[in-house]
């Protein structure tokens, strides 16, 4: 079967990745204590958003999510910046005036500062969560509204709670009592972007982050590690879709009904499996797979057994691939990941299972957090200069529907 006709081809950034750290920012303060690289003026995208989005809609890809930095529209708590206002909804416009579909993302793991001071991961804190994070929800709705064509509120909660609200540490080492507590903070405040979205007459998905697990070793390490990473990559947010209950390790489950179906999409990025070793470490699934400098595989029949768990644990609900791609400098790798990624998506499409859309991660080359600029994730560089795989993703954009 090939892609429908309607379906939605796009990438997808951040702002922090492409405009650098908001000052009045989470992750600007790790910045300034030297704990992670400096992220600048990001790619540039701040100046040039009108050239990049002329860029994507030259191929092809006519979506694009981008995330409205909350930091920068409200640095101190109440008082908003209308500067900062004016030029996102100068993004969006130009957006629009190129043919490119915005997505508008509300939380890609930075957040004001005052903000996360209220608890921690922010969220955490029932006040900060219902109140000024709904607040900042229904602002941007009234706001942006008239030119946003969809929203994906908060994006990967998993990643999220497990690594960024976790100062980037290893398995053996994270807290997994406040993993799970940012975690279920997360999800209920998802629901509270969906309160405030629904109704607007735009689509609203997730982002999670999945991941196909293999332990390699029957032992109790592997058994505890893949047990913690099936609950905070599976099966929380898949009992509050399907089932309205918050369910998270050593505590008592919650019945929470409008966290049931609390969005139009489920949407998800995949980039790898994900093996864990013997004595609990994470490791490259599949064994004998090229890995890339992130420490992952890349493998596209893992992106095939997300597609069909979905499928077959969330039947009815409409998929769409919000990320999907891989940080290396040997862009023929890259393209021949793509082709065997996107011929798994159009077999699943074969199959029944509804996929509405294809997201590369990303457009052009931006601040991979920890990794500063040293991987290449873009079809462009950042000189705007195209890659083989931008022409790859323009050649399925633009093939007739049908061949």
């Amino acid at each position: 079967m090939a892609f429908p006709d309607d379906f939605w081809w796009g990438t997808g950034a951040s702002s922090t990745q492409a405009e650098g750290a908001a000052p009045d920012g989470d992750w600007f303060a790790l910045e300034q204590r030297g704990l992670v690289p400096r992220s600048g003026e990001g790619n540039g995208f701040a100046t040039r958003y009108a050239e990049d989005f002329a860029l994507y809609a030259e191929h092809g890809l006519t979506h694009h999510r981008l995330s409205i930095e909350w930091a920068r529209i409200e640095p101190r708590e109440g008082k908003r910046d209308g500067a900062a206002v004016e030029h996102y909804r100068a993004v969006l416009d130009a957006a629009k005036a190129a043919g490119v579909h915005p997505w508008v993302c509300l939380h890609h793991f930075t957040l004001p500062g005052w903000f996360t001071e209220m608890g921690e991961g922010g969220f955490v804190d029932d006040r900060a969560r219902s109140y000024y994070w709904a607040r900042h929800v229904a602002f941007c709705a009234e706001t942006f509204g008239d030119l946003v064509f969809g929203w994906k509120p908060i994006n990967e909660p998993s990643a999220y709670a497990a690594i960024y609200s976790q100062g980037g540490r290893s398995v053996a080492k994270r807290d997994w009592r406040k993993v799970f507590d940012v975690l279920g903070a997360t999800l209920l405040a998802q629901r509270d972007a969906w309160r405030e979205l629904r109704g607007g007459g735009k689509p609203v998905a997730t982002i999670h982050s999945l991941s196909p697990l293999f332990t390699m070793a029957n032992t109790v390490p592997a058994d505890n590690t893949e047990r913690l990473l099936e609950e905070t990559i599976w099966d929380a947010w898949m009992r509050a879709d399907r089932d309205g209950v918050l369910e998270l390790p050593d505590r008592p489950s919650r019945e929470v009904p409008d966290l049931r179906e609390a969005c139009d999409l489920v949407g998800f990025s995949y980039y790898s499996a994900t093996g864990v070793a013997a004595d609990g470490r994470l490791v490259p699934y599949p064994p004998n797979a090229t890995v890339g400098p992130l420490g992952y595989a890349p493998w596209s029949e893992g992106l095939g057994i997300v597609l069909h768990r979905l499928a077959d644990e969330l039947p009815g609900r409409p998929l769409l691939i919000c990320e999907h791609g891989i940080g290396t400098e040997d862009d023929a790798w890259r393209c021949d990941v793509l082709s065997e990624s996107l011929q798994t998506v159009e077999d699943a499409l074969a199959d029944g299972i509804d996929v509405r859309g294809f997201f590369h991660w990303t457009g052009v080359d931006n601040y991979e957090w920890n990794h500063g600029y040293d991987v290449e994730f873009g079809l462009f560089d950042r000189n705007r200069e195209a890659r083989g795989s931008a022409a790859l993703m323009a050649g399925y954009a633009r093939r007739p529907r049908g061949a």
